[in-house]
């Protein structure tokens, strides 16, 4: 079957602006390639032979400039169809993104515009659909095909940092070379075409200090030595530019905040090798009495700073301690100040480093010492007594006005002044003693009865004369010694059974006597009495001193005596005794005490028992 002629392919056709089209030569817009319409040639050489070809759309890429500004649309390319003789016959159909709004096709020359300016950033590419169809008849030439337009890139963005500005740090005294910080810009324009998105990094602000890779963005440090107690901050401004940094080309800056961090670099200093501090005698032990601070021109833990007191003379007497918070030394007494002994002490204090860096050993010694001298601040202090206490004795019986002793104290500073005495009656409403105002003499002041009390606790008080508020304390015991003043005594009486078939020499009774006075002068000795009438059928016998019983005894110690009446009743069947507590001139027999025995013999017998 022979193919008509108008039966024809459509063939797209680019048409662009002279510099597109030195832009992108053939590449970009390519026609069809088209072979002779409607023959074949046979191989034998034979005619050829009309057929209708095997039709299928190729297109390639039409490309726009983006951000076009021009007065008139932007000529984009054209659609062609074989079978349009130009005769207006074949309608040309655009569909798809952007059709009709964007892009417009002259449906005669199938010529596409683009109405309006295009932002590659916003979108790269549209597809659309392309038709031909019979003007009159509106039956369609060839199938529907798609095709894509794609925004061409064009230098309109400047490279950007979105994240900054940047802070960054870095240590002081780092080498050269120290990498500080990385840096990317960004840049919105096609990195595959061209060099609209190839970046160059350079410094506008941080030399010499600084540098920057121009290719990397990599910022390191440029100098040694870097002191950061001489400066800390830095602000380092960096340009990246497109179009790899060429004439022409767009840039965008970032600012690099850069600061140095410490390294233990400084030793600590005292501000003076000498120093002088007043504390007063009456500080307390463990009181905090001064500070003292070396100053370390690092930070944070590299000016850490620990304080000692290294001479034996300053660590006896005082203490040094570390306030962390401030970095001072905090200084306390140990021991207790007397500006009578000594007024003056030396310290010799020892600042050092904790924290140390052995690369910068080298500048240390990481340590200072100063001297402190306290000056110690006389106090008046209150008289002091020769002793911690005072123990006295005295005689029971004394006259009254009898010297018991003497309190002695002074006043310790170098003024002397004199000392008052006073006893504290405060404890007490009897009153025993007084004490000489001037001497500290002490006295009775009535008959003391050991018996009574034998112990007396008093506290004496001595005052300044020029500051009687001072005043100091010590107690005073006071012994009553005891004199032979009480005669003894039977606590008791005893009744006494004795049978008559006793033998002679046996033990009937025990005299017990007590006496007030302590044990020196209670002892005792027992007699029956010369001048009074006595059974011989009985004898006293001294046992010791301490008790008696019925034997003979002898003892010629003058002492003080009482008599005592001793009644004995002699029956047939026993013997009755009476003792009586005190001393007695008539006694009464119980009968009771006599039932069972025979009282026509009984008799009764007066002892007098002295007891000395």
């Amino acid at each position: 079957m022979r193919i008509p002629a108008t039966a024809a392919c459509l063939c797209p056709l680019l048409i662009c602006l002279c510099f597109v089209q030195r832009s992108y030569g053939t590449t970009h817009a390519r026609p069809n390639v088209k072979a002779p319409r409607n023959q074949t040639k046979h191989p034998d050489g034979g005619k050829d032979v009309h057929h209708r070809p095997k039709r299928g759309w190729i297109w390639n890429q039409f490309f726009v400039l983006e951000e076009h500004i021009g007065p008139e649309a932007q000529h984009v390319g054209k659609l062609h169809s074989n079978s349009d003789n130009g005769d207006g016959s074949v309608r040309y159909l655009l569909s798809g993104d952007g059709a009709g709004t964007v892009f417009v096709i002259d449906e005669v020359t199938g010529d596409i515009h683009a109405t309006k300016s295009l932002d590659r950033e916003k979108k790269g590419q549209y597809v659309l659909h392309a038709q031909a169809i019979d003007r009159y008849t509106n039956k369609s030439l060839e199938p529907e095909s798609e095709f894509i337009i794609k925004v061409q890139d064009v230098n309109d963005n400047a490279p950007t940092f979105p994240d900054g500005p940047f802070t960054a740090t870095v240590p002081e005294m780092a080498e050269v070379g120290t990498s500080v910080f990385q840096l990317t810009a960004t840049d919105a324009d096609d990195p595959t075409y061209g060099n609209s998105a190839k970046i160059v990094y350079s410094i506008l602000q941080g030399q010499p200090y600084f540098s920057v890779d121009p290719k990397t963005g990599v910022i390191r440090t440029a100098l040694s030595n870097m002191d950061r107690e001489a400066r800390e901050r830095y602000s380092v401004v960096v340009q990246a530019k497109d179009m790899a940094g060429s004439v022409g080309g767009l840039s965008g800056s970032t600012t690099i905040n850069v600061t140095l961090t410490d390294v233990n670099d400084n030793p600590p200093k005292f501000p003076q090798k000498n120093y002088q501090l007043y504390v007063p005698e009456s500080a307390q032990i463990g009181k905090a009495v001064g500070k003292i601070k070396a100053i370390d021109k690092d930070v944070g833990v590299n000016a850490e700073v620990r304080y000692s007191i290294t001479n034996a003379e300053g660590m006896e007497m005082f203490s040094i301690s570390t306030d962390t918070d401030q970095n001072e030394g905090i200084i306390s007494l140990r021991q207790p100040l007397n500006y009578e002994q000594k007024k003056v002490h030396t310290l010799h204090i020892e600042g050092f480093n904790t924290q140390l860096d052995p690369r910068f050993s080298h500048l240390g010694p990481f340590k200072d010492t100063t001297t402190l001298r306290i000056i110690v601040g006389d106090v008046d202090e209150p008289p002091v007594f020769s002793m911690d206490y005072y123990i006295m004795d005295v005689y029971e019986n004394s006259p009254v006005g009898t010297e018991v002793g003497t309190v002695t104290a002074q006043d310790p500073d170098s003024t002397k002044s004199p000392v008052r005495y006073f006893i504290d009656h405060s404890e007490t409403n009897q009153v025993y003693f007084t004490i000489g105002v001037n001497s500290g003499v002490i006295k009775t002041t009535q008959s003391l009865d050991r018996e009574d009390v034998a112990w007396h606790n008093i506290t004496v008080m001595a005052s300044e004369v020029d500051n009687p508020s001072l005043a100091s304390h010590v107690p005073v015991t006071i012994q009553v010694l005891d004199v032979n003043d009480n005669a003894p005594y039977i606590a008791r009486g005893d009744e006494i059974i004795v049978c008559e078939s006793s033998r002679a020499g046996q033990v009937i009774q025990t005299v017990r006597p007590s006496d007030m006075d302590n044990f020196a002068n209670g002892r005792f000795s027992f007699a029956l009495p010369n001048d009074l009438p006595v059974n011989p059928n009985f004898t006293l016998k001294d046992n010791e001193g301490r008790l008696a019983t019925v034997v003979p005894v002898v003892y010629s110690r003058a002492s003080l005596t009482q008599t005592y009446l001793v009644c004995y009743v002699c029956c047939q069947t026993f013997s009755l005794v009476y003792t009586f507590t005190s001393p007695q001139t008539h006694f009464n027999i119980r009968r009771k005490d006599l039932q069972g025995c025979f009282l026509g013999n009984s008799q009764c017998v007066f002892l007098f028992l002295i007891l000395a």
